[in-house]
């Protein structure tokens, strides 16, 4: 829930006597906020895949990130980080995530605060305790460093000619300090500036761009919360692009300057693309879209929030049939309903989004260019039991690998996620279905939800019980029957590796979901481009699709 900014004569009044800390507390967590003895700890809030991200004690109600670029994209980039939030209990210490970048001071409510770092925590320490219940302004004056070890995935991306980012699932906190966590939305306010020549874009619309000597600075404002993961910042020798989408819907895309008229066939898609989703699940939900065709090797695609990342090459190679690189495209959109507006509340509910996503994808692709659904869903549950062995249910996946953190974008979560929303419509029916849609999108507009909520959703809509028929489906090792088809098979992973077998001695073939494994995605039914279980080869489409 978005937590509407008080003015000055509403914020809580702090006492200028710090207040006792408790002897005696209930939790670990309790103990690391308010013993001021404790030493620096890195907290979270317990999130099942990623424990370490997020924040307890307040909730972030806008960030204003100011980023200068100096022309270099090796170089760190100046920085100002401003977070505006509530308090939700006493805070001695305060947390944030920052894990790669250097920092020069702190203030909290304008006062000079002590910092250290623990883990990939920045701890902060005020020069007294905020109270539950206080408005709190915390400025952090720091680097924002787009080089990064082999381990380190996310963050800024090099593009040939500056810079962008792709912070999905856990690498915002590696650009700029926050409550790097869905759960914690927030407004945003991004500035940067750049040598002149270059073009800044982000998310949201522009407010204000000031030319000062010999250089440029941008402003741009979202007009809806925004998850940290979603956060976009481009800068390069671009092109900005502009068109009108439905209902007047500003529609902008950054495209490299000298391919701007290569990649206009593909821009103009676009509008069409939206009228498309919005006669499926309703109204466009932010203030503007757009695409950011990246000069730059990601090995993804992106849903950052109205303005989705997309590799250039993605357009510009012919090895893609056009059918396929326009679903990758609604795909993305997609997200801007399922995703970004709706978000997810825990990482493990992202099969609600890539899952949607993946649903929209494959429907485009049956009704535009005649791949029939059914045909891939009825591929996805031959392959669902091996994806389910290897990466976990669609609502359970398992936890990254050391090294990893962007291992649970496995097919479990995109096609997998996709046949369970196929079983739904199966045993609810195509219109009861469709209502769910319209209505998940609507009611939790610009919030976020679980997996808990779409079930109790569904059954509303439904009127009946459904928890029986979709545990099984979401939480279970085993896929369940397909309502409507008996005689859909999935094949068992220990049967499929016995299979497989040697060949003159060797191995063969791994399962789904490791380095080598089985594909993710499918054309028509048949297995596409990389292996599962890698960053590169988790979505249902070009490179098994963008996150």
């Amino acid at each position: 829930m978005l937590l509407t900014p008080r003015n000055e004569a509403q914020r809580t009044r702090r006492s200028r006597r710090r207040l006792k800390v408790p002897a005696m507390l209930a939790t670990a967590v309790s103990v690391c906020l308010l013993a001021a003895s404790a030493p620096a700890t890195p907290l979270g809030i317990g999130d099942r895949l990623y424990p370490h991200l997020g924040n307890p004690g307040y909730d972030v109600a806008s960030y204003d990130l100011a980023f200068t670029y100096s022309g270099n994209n090796s170089k760190p980039l100046k920085a100002v980080t401003t977070i505006d939030a509530w308090t939700t209990a006493d805070l001695e210490h305060v947390n944030l995530d920052f894990a790669h970048g250097k920092v020069e001071s702190v203030e909290v409510d304008g006062e000079a605060a002590s910092f250290r770092s623990a883990g990939e925590d920045l701890v902060v320490t005020p020069s007294e305790q905020v109270p539950d219940g206080s408005w709190m302004r915390i400025t952090v004056r720091h680097t924002s460093d787009p080089v990064y070890g082999e381990k380190r995935e996310g963050g800024w991306v090099r593009t040939a000619d500056g810079l962008a980012m792709a912070n999905q699932a856990d690498a915002a906190h590696v650009v700029f300090p926050c409550n790097d966590h869905p759960s914690d939305k927030a407004l945003f306010t991004i500035r940067v500036t750049a040598p002149n020549g270059y073009t800044a874009v982000a998310n949201g619309l522009p407010t204000d761009v000031d030319r000062a000597g010999r250089s440029t600075t941008w402003t741009y404002r979202s007009r809806h919360p925004m998850a940290t993961e979603l956060a976009q910042v481009s800068i390069g020798r671009s092109k900005v692009v502009h068109r009108t989408g439905p209902h007047g819907l500003p529609v902008r895309d950054v495209v490299p300057a000298e391919d701007r008229v290569r990649l206009e066939p593909w821009l103009k898609k676009t509008p069409g693309h939206i009228a498309w989703m919005e006669n499926k699940v309703g109204r466009y939900p932010f203030e503007t879209y757009g695409l950011l065709m990246a000069h730059a090797s990601t090995g993804f695609e992106l849903e950052t929030q109205t303005l989705s990342l997309f590799e250039r090459e993605l357009f510009t190679q012919a090895a893609f049939p056009k059918w396929y690189v326009e679903a990758i495209m609604v795909h993305e959109l997609a997200h801007q309903w399922f995703g970004d507006s709706v978000s997810p509340r825990t990482w493990s509910d992202l099969w609600l989004s890539e899952g949607h996503a993946t649903w929209y994808e494959a429907l485009y692709a049956a009704e535009k260019a005649g791949r029939p659904l059914e045909t891939r869903m009825k591929a996805a549950y031959a392959a669902s039991d091996r994806w389910r062995a290897a990466g976990g249910p669609p609502a359970a996946p398992k936890a990254p690998s050391p090294g990893k953190k962007n291992g649970i974008f496995r097919p479990n979560v995109y096609d997998g996620a996709a046949l369970v929303l196929f079983a739904l419509r199966q045993e609810i029916g195509r219109p009861a279905f469709e209502r769910l849609e319209r209505l998940w999108v609507s009611r939790h507009r610009d919030g976020v939800a679980s997996t808990a909520d779409f079930v109790v959703l569904a059954e509303e809509v439904a009127g009946r019980e459904l928890d029986g028929f979709l545990h099984p489906w979401l939480y279970g090792k085993k896929t369940p029957p397909m309502p409507g088809q008996p005689e859909w098979r999935s094949v068992d992973p220990a049967e499929a590796a016995t299979k497989a077998g040697t060949k003159a001695g060797k191995p063969v073939a791994k399962p789904a979901g490791t380095k080598v494994g089985a594909k993710a995605g499918t054309k028509a039914g048949k297995p596409v481009a990389k292996p599962a279980g890698t960053k590169a080869g988790t979505k249902a489409g070009k490179k098994a699709g963008g996150k």
